[in-house]
């Protein structure tokens, strides 16, 4: 079937508690559920506010972010503070293999959600703690927003290396790059513990996994202890490491070895390029990049980019063309491999679904079910764990739970 393998989910029976709200914790368990866990999401009564900080919905309820990482979710809408909650967090504890949260700990102790709490109640969890800043540091017990993070972490630097200016990339990334640092690592813990039945204490801290991220990258002359510098891949850190203009539009283009570099030359009418000491090899256009890319920037200007892409496609040198966000959804490569797929949804009515990208050759991913309404399941979690109808309509009588099911 579309956008979906056939074959063995390979998390199937996997059952996951994720106390995370907004980005960090749902992106992980985002990409979890579609190889087939199951995800219990727990939110407070006001819900998660990404369901209205991440932009206008049709309905009002579910903004488009939120949509797009809490598919194949269900949603438990409770007062984790109200005295009737410690039997449902109980029941949440025992029944649930692997425990997400980007709540600070010190809040979990509180709640009764802590990692202690929940080896209690089933010693061979897997317990995911997603914290700002790792907890043998000064900065523990510091809140940590991915603004913040960028600022902190280096991203921002790499905008003022290049630009002048410190400016957060205008994406929510450091959430991102610890969701998929926690998947890493709850997958590695579920593999260890089939081994050896033990279960695992992880901690993501989100500031080190940034930073990096970030060091990886441009340690550049610090890597050597007591170097002042220069550090940096200069490469990249150049003003001119950008879509470049054309005569129309822009270009997306990565001429780095000599072959592709001498090829782009010849494309320009500048062989000679290919002789000049400051070009000649990897090296020198290294050591010249500033220069190197004014000259780039006043060639592409010539051509429009649809020229420049045909001429560059036969010389074999990576170019494409650059796409805005509407250019992405209706870019025909992107179309025709399927990366978003139309679905229903009954609050949202037609809408589209960033389908998992990677392919197995016998392992398969869910068909999405849509993103819950807040407290959608709650009734149908709490029977899960053993709770009675009259003990599911007193907490609803008593405000500790909300029950939204779709009519």
């Amino acid at each position: 079937m579309e956008g979906f393998v056939m074959g063995e989910l390979p998390l199937k029976g996997i059952r996951i508690l994720d106390l995370s709200s907004v980005v960090v914790g749902p992106y992980a368990t985002m990409m979890l559920s579609d190889y087939g866990a199951e995800i219990t999401k727990v939110e407070t009564p006001g819900g998660d506010i990404l369901r209205r900080l991440g932009g206008r919905s049709k309905s009002g309820e579910l903004s488009p972010k939120f949509m797009s990482i809490n598919r194949n979710k269900k949603s438990l809408a409770i007062d984790l503070k109200h005295p009737s909650a410690q039997r449902v967090i109980k029941g949440l504890l025992e029944t649930h293999d692997v425990v997400i949260s980007n709540i600070r700990p010190r809040a979990l102790a509180r709640l009764g959600l802590d990692q202690e709490s929940a080896r209690t109640a089933r010693p061979d969890v897997i317990y995911c703690s997603i914290v700002g800043f790792g907890q043998d540091g000064p900065y523990r017990d510091k809140p940590a927003y991915d603004n913040v993070l960028q600022g902190m972490g280096g991203i921002a630097a790499c905008h003022e290396r290049q630009s002048g200016e410190p400016r957060y990339l205008p994406m929510v990334l450091a959430d991102r790059l610890s969701g998929m640092m926690a998947v890493q690592s709850i997958l590695l813990a579920v593999i260890q513990r089939q081994k050896d039945g033990e279960g695992q204490a992880i901690e993501i801290p989100m500031y080190e996994n940034t930073a990096a991220f970030v060091l990886t990258e441009h340690l550049g002359q610090l890597i050597y202890p007591g170097s002042d510098g220069p550090s940096g891949d200069l490469r990249v850190l150049d003003r001119n490491a950008k879509p470049i203009k054309t005569k129309d539009s822009y270009i997306c283009i990565a001429a780095n070895s000599d072959k592709q570099a001498f090829a782009m030359f010849d494309a320009f009418g500048r062989p000679e390029m290919k002789d000049d000491p400051r070009f000649n090899s990897v090296r020198a256009r290294y050591e010249n990049i500033d220069i190197y890319y004014t000259i780039r920037g006043e060639e592409l200007a010539r051509k429009t980019t649809a020229e420049w892409v045909e001429l560059f496609d036969q010389l074999d040198v990576p170019a494409m063309p650059y796409n805005t966000f509407e250019d992405l959804v209706e870019d025909p490569h992107l179309r025709e491999v399927g990366l978003l797929e139309e679905k229903d949804h009954p609050l949202e009515g037609r809408t589209y679904n960033v389908r998992p990208v990677a392919k197995f050759s016998g392992i398969a991913s869910r068909a999405p079910t849509p993103p819950p309404r807040h407290g959608q399941h709650s009734a149908e979690i709490l029977q899960s764990i053993g709770l009675s109808e009259r003990d599911i309509q007193a907490m609803i009588d008593d405000g500790s739970i909300i029950d939204r099911p779709l009519d």
